[in-house]
């Protein structure tokens, strides 16, 4: 039985740098994994006023679903003003609720940040570990995960250049290991 992996993806741009990246660490796992892309950008603002047994939208409850399914979550994201974008932050949120019932509670997870400037999203990364440690998400520690420069490593077809593939190899590895500990 194959575990499953959900990958969700910072930016919300068609073009996305963070989504191309994404697609080629996926392609990276080993065969008895399913990485799988999860949708945020459809999910409403996080309202605990909309939240409720009675009244909970479809999409927070889909989302939650495919989430608590997967064995692990593999984050992929730009920095925003030196932090995580917008919508990745309510999609934590709407994981973390109803209070006691956080789908994130103890899932593994992964963070890559990419980021066309030389700084690599390294603000991005941190910010993201910091509520990761808050919803109780083992978090894979070495290596980091910080891709800079992307437009240089991307090709028009959106694929890594072949030196750049190793790396993206060990963080997959290592986030492997990670998931058989759990």
């Amino acid at each position: 039985m194959s575990k499953k992996i959900a990958v969700l993806v910072g930016s919300l741009r068609k073009g996305s740098f963070s989504k191309q990246i994404a697609k080629n660490l996926m392609k990276l796992f080993p065969s008895d994994y399913e990485p799988e892309f999860v949708e945020i950008g459809n999910l409403p603002l996080y309202n605990e006023d909309i939240d409720t047994p009675e009244n909970v939208p479809a999409e927070y409850t889909e989302f939650r679903n495919k989430v608590k399914d997967a064995a692990g979550v593999l984050f992929v994201t730009p920095e925003y003003n030196r932090s995580i974008p917008g919508g990745l932050k309510n999609a934590l949120d709407v994981g973390s609720r109803p209070y006691g019932q956080s789908i994130w509670d103890k899932k593994p997870a992964a963070i890559v940040s990419v980021s066309p400037g030389a700084i690599s999203g390294f603000g991005a990364n941190h910010a993201l570990r910091q509520s990761l440690v808050f919803l109780n998400m083992p978090i894979l520690q070495q290596p980091e995960a910080y891709i800079g420069n992307v437009t240089q490593i991307l090709d028009e077809d959106g694929n890594v250049a072949e030196g750049t593939v190793g790396f993206l190899q060990s963080i997959v590895d290592a986030y492997v290991e990670l998931l058989n500990r759990y």
